[in-house]
């Protein structure tokens, strides 16, 4: 049988539409470390190529060996290792925490206690009454919070969520998520206590699942240490946190999920997440947090559809791009701090499930944001949100587009 390799599609990236602002939204960093120096400044500077008002004001990084590396790669000089300074600073708008797992609450929280937009990447904390504070705190303070990951921000994850919610798939009854890697050997807090692959890996499934599904009803899981020690930062050391997990998420009414992450996994060709309805089926390829398009498969139609991926630059620090926009738009994030929550309390629910075995019920709640092509949207749809510039999906009229066909693999 013939077998249709999936083509990518022109090789252009839409370019959005520039911000008449009068002030530039002025940012400084607590914590220049690797996701920092790295995805973020590439993320600025791209911001800054597109048109975007934004200028790092300043740098806050507890080694100071990284005031040389601020000042190469974003031209600061203002620097300090006591992240209070920047919190203080007047000149400061928007304050991007990403440091080490444990100091994500307790920065983020100081940070809108000074009035700043926060972004704080993921997790927003490591425990719940932490992150329970930063979402009453984030109702009343002057800045917005936006907390990683930025998954539902991608053109795949949107195009998936339309094909979903607009009936395509009939109802959706079981999916898998997948993610993971050997595991850093830098940070020795990647594998201390508040650290661990749910929280750095299985963070984006979650996040994604219950954006695609809705909120979890119940969690259980097989997550534990497999690998007792590790040489990181070139020393030999204890391995407290989870780093290996197979995670059971009940969405209600006989709707299930698995998330499979690990510091365990070498290589792996398979889609980040599938999703199975009465009518087909649908996988996102590449990761969920660098999207390479979805597949979709219909009852009626008998064939893989290869949907390539319309923006091959989304860059996973996407949530930044849309803080800005709110900032200067004076909207609110699709973002919610309470999805951050919700993921949160399904990661602890899934480590405590390792230990006892038991099956956690889940408490919180949150609303998902809806992705509504134009003309798709029901007449009885509520949006609790208002809808800020979003980079929107490009396969909105499925009728129109190109796609290519494969036969089912099953009968090849």
């Amino acid at each position: 049988m013939c077998f249709l390799r999936k083509l990518r599609p022109n090789s252009f990236t839409p370019k959005k539409a520039r911000i008449a602002v009068t002030q530039p939204v002025r940012i400084g960093i607590i914590g220049y470390g690797s996701v920092a120096s790295g995805p973020y400044t590439r993320q600025i500077k791209r911001m800054q190529q597109e048109g975007y008002q934004v200028e790092v004001v300043h740098v806050c990084d507890v080694q100071p060996a990284r005031r040389q590396v601020a000042q190469e790669r974003l031209g600061v000089s203002n620097f300090t290792s006591n992240y209070t300074d920047v919190l203080e600073n007047d000149a400061v708008d928007l304050v991007m925490v990403t440091t080490s797992m444990r100091e994500h609450g307790p920065v983020a929280e100081a940070a809108l206690q000074a009035g700043k937009h926060v972004l704080v990447e993921k997790p927003m904390a490591v425990d719940l009454e932490m992150a329970a504070e930063l979402v009453e705190l984030s109702k009343t303070s002057k800045g917005l919070l936006v907390c990683a990951p930025h998954v539902i921000l991608s053109p795949t994850y949107q195009a998936i969520w339309q094909r979903i919610h607009t009936g395509e798939l009939g109802k959706i009854r079981l999916a898998r998520a997948f993610y993971g890697w050997a595991g850093p050997n830098w940070g020795q807090w990647f594998y201390k206590q508040g650290g661990g692959a749910l929280f750095d890996l299985g963070v984006y499934n979650v996040v994604s699942l219950t954006g695609l599904l809705g909120p979890a009803k119940r969690v259980t899981a097989l997550a534990g240490t497999t690998i007792k020690e590790r040489v990181v930062d070139n020393e030999m050391m204890k391995v407290e946190a989870v780093d290996n997990a197979h995670v059971l998420i009940d969405f209600g009414e006989g709707v299930y999920a698995s998330v499979t992450t690990g510091f365990t996994i070498q290589k792996y060709r398979c889609p980040a997440i599938e999703l199975y309805g009465d009518k087909g089926t649908i996988q996102m390829m590449g990761d969920d947090w660098d999207p390479d398009g979805y597949e979709l498969w219909l009852n009626d139609v008998g064939a893989w559809q290869l949907h390539g991926e319309t923006d091959p630059n989304w860059p996973w620090t996407d949530g930044l791009r849309h803080l800005v926009e709110c900032i200067q738009t004076g909207t609110k994030p699709v973002i919610q701090p309470e999805h951050a929550y919700h993921a949160l309390e399904i990661m602890l629910a899934a480590e405590a499930a390792g230990k006892d075995g038991r099956t956690r019920e889940i408490a919180s709640t949150f609303t998902p944001p809806t992705f509504y092509a134009p003309g798709q949207e029901p007449e009885a749809a509520h949006h609790p949100h208002p809808s800020p510039p979003l980079r929107q999906a490009q396969d909105t009229a499925p009728s129109q587009e190109r796609v290519h066909l494969i036969h089912d693999r099953t009968q090849l």
